[in-house]
């Protein structure tokens, strides 16, 4: 089987799949406020072109998928999807990010589609809070959060942004909600991607700081997790919570970065934080083989860019998250 390798010697084995990029809620650092530019119908890949780039992306090494937004329990084939996409030879990790607001009706059909494990996307217990960041119901996140509990997805990772000026008091809440209830716990620096996370620059804080001020009141060592990804984890000693502290800003991780992004649209995104892309929906509608596309591939992975630039270029990106996917 060929593999997708970079310039850097990193295999790509990892896909962040946005199947759509409009979203129930309206988070601040997300959507710029009164955002109207969502993608098209027409230009929005169908059902058989995800399923059949998911396909080439799996033969080229790729087995790590998980479907992204947006948010993608707003589409009404989702679980049709996710059993098409669970069933294709060679993708063997199959899970979703979700902010669970409409979770708790199709919790346990996503399991059984195979779902394997999911993040969600929490970043206050403030019912007040949670709708001034989102404007969304906190009360329905954590109904989906229980729902997928009892449906049997593990792990569930709570992903927390912290933010100095909103929500820093509660990343110890945050801690204890996660002990209690059995969740993986993520805390995540603000990025500047899109208008949104610029203007959100200001709140931006770095999880040093954060970890010292738990480790003033939970006693934090160091931990290991299957598929960690870019957290870096923790445990509370004696218990089983983990906690991972991701640090796009203060300590990039892009030296293993694993990972590209598909937007909804088609157009595979090499770095979150870059500009290097490839639009694969003309390859898809102008009659391109399956060995064209993933020469293609092949190709742009040549061109995967050594590491982001928020630090130096922090106003580069002008996509929204919404249409990466994150």
């Amino acid at each position: 089987m060929p593999e997708l390798i970079d310039p850097f010697g990193r295999k790509v084995e990892y896909l962040r799949l946005s199947v759509t990029d409009r979203c129930d809620f309206r988070c601040f650092y997300c959507i710029p406020k009164g955002f109207k530019g969502f993608t098209e119908s027409d230009n929005r890949l169908s059902m058989e072109e995800f399923v059949r780039l998911i396909r080439l992306f799996s033969e080229l090494g790729v087995d790590k998928i998980r479907l992204t937004g947006g948010e993608p329990l707003v589409r009404s084939d989702i679980v049709d999807m996710v059993t098409r996409i669970g069933a294709l030879p060679g993708v063997e990790d199959l899970s979703m990010s979700t902010n669970a607001s409409q979770l708790a009706s199709c919790a346990k059909q996503l399991k059984d589609a195979g779902i394997s494990r999911i993040n969600v996307s929490l970043d206050s217990l403030n019912p007040e809070l949670f709708h001034q960041i989102t404007q969304g119901n906190l009360d329905r996140v954590i109904a989906g959060l229980l729902a997928a509990r009892d449906a049997g997805i593990h792990p569930i990772k709570i992903n927390m942004v912290v933010m100095k000026d909103r929500n820093l008091g509660e990343v110890g809440d945050m801690v204890d909600f996660c002990l209690e209830n059995r969740f993986t716990l993520r805390f995540i620096e603000t990025m500047p991607v899109g208008a949104a996370g610029q203007s959100a620059r200001d709140s931006y804080i770095s999880l040093d700081a954060v970890r010292q001020t738990l480790e003033q009141r939970f006693d934090l060592e160091p931990a290991r997790m299957k598929g960690a990804g870019p957290a870096k984890y923790f445990k509370v000693k004696g218990k089983r919570l983990k906690i991972g502290f991701i640090t796009p800003m203060s300590q990039h991780f892009c030296e293993s970065c694993n990972r590209v992004r598909l937007s909804s649209e088609g157009t595979l995104y090499l770095c979150l934080g870059q500009q290097d892309k490839l639009e694969m929906r003309p390859l898809l509608r102008q009659g391109a083989t399956d060995n064209e596309i993933k020469q293609a591939v092949i190709e742009s992975i040549r061109r995967k860019p050594e590491k982001h630039e928020f630090n130096s270029r922090p106003d580069q990106i002008v996509r929204v998250m919404s249409m990466t996917g994150g």
